[in-house]
């Protein structure tokens, strides 16, 4: 039965006015998401920026059905925050605080949705909504302050599984040298251009399965540890590929195998659960059968 019915209280025109109100708040900001979509499309480091609509979209779409018990109220709390969203968004932009005037356009959507729908229904699919958060583009000092100790981290695991496998290598600081062809972590395999996407993955499969809070914030801590892992198994067949492949190769590898790494980490956080739940660790809060939470 469809949701659109006076039963549960929503009707095409609450359709309507949502996309009223949508084009209208990504038209006020016009210029914001302008720039934050063409950040994500010549910036690798932020190509994660693609994954959140739809992954927002997807859950939303498995908690389909508490749209039956929140009925949708106009509210002036979703106008104060698209206002305070404008003046955010106005004041990073006079003090070039880039996060800030990004951060600002995504409040006024999120404000637009809420004036029309109410606090009600934003409560109910808040994790849809935390996730937006990601569409603001990582600050570089940030960027920079995460990247340093994840390809140190990768580079020196990395020797280490290469050196068990029989291969010859030496590492100094980030590069990894093998037959006298110095690979360095952060141009073979960057943790950054997978460390955000992973936390993609791991918040969504957090909030698709019905997982108790405390395993669903072990998840979330453990997506850096993903990222670690993910970057090995692509790290170490690229750094054997440089030392005893054509570049071109090598670089193909590695671009494909960066997108191959998000079901590999989906993988992961499977069989963590699994592990979890043969260790006699209380995993899910309902039956596989409910409706996630």
């Amino acid at each position: 039965m469809s949701i659109l019915t006076p039963r549960y209280g929503w009707s095409m025109k609450h359709v309507i006015l949502i996309a009223v109100m949508v084009i209208a708040a990504i038209y006020a900001a016009w210029t914001q998401w302008a720039d934050i979509t063409m950040i994500a499309i010549k910036d690798e480091e932020s190509s994660h920026i693609f994954l959140v609509f739809p992954i927002a979209f997807w859950l939303v779409w498995i908690r389909r059905i508490r749209f039956r018990r929140c009925r949708p109220r106009a509210s002036w709390i979703g106008l104060l925050l698209i206002l305070a969203g404008y003046a955010i968004a106005d004041v990073s932009y006079h003090n070039a605080f880039q996060a800030g005037w990004h951060g600002g356009a995504v409040m006024m959507l999120v404000g637009a949705v809420m004036a029309v729908v109410g606090t009600q229904v934003i409560a109910n699919f808040m994790p849809a909504v935390m996730i937006l958060a990601l569409l603001v583009p990582v600050p570089g000092n940030v960027r920079l302050a995460i990247a340093g100790p994840l390809q140190t981290a990768t580079a020196s695991v990395t020797t280490l599984v290469l050196e068990t496998l029989g291969f010859y290598v030496e590492r100094s600081g980030n590069v990894v040298n093998i037959n006298d062809m110095p690979v360095a972590v952060a141009e073979a395999c960057n943790g950054m251009r997978m460390v955000f996407a992973l936390v993609l993955v791991s918040y969504a499969f957090a909030f698709s399965v019905p997982l108790r809070n405390s395993v669903r914030l072990m998840v979330l801590l453990l997506s850096p540890v993903a990222a670690i892992i993910c970057n090995v198994f692509r790290l170490a067949p690229t750094v054997v590929l440089y030392g005893n492949a054509p570049a071109e190769v090598a670089d193909g590898f590695h671009d494909i195998a960066g997108w191959l790494m998000l079901p590999v980490a989906f993988m992961m956080l499977m069989g963590t659960t699994r592990a979890l739940r043969w260790a006699m660790v209380p995993t899910y809060r309902f039956t596989l059968a409910t409706q996630a939470s």
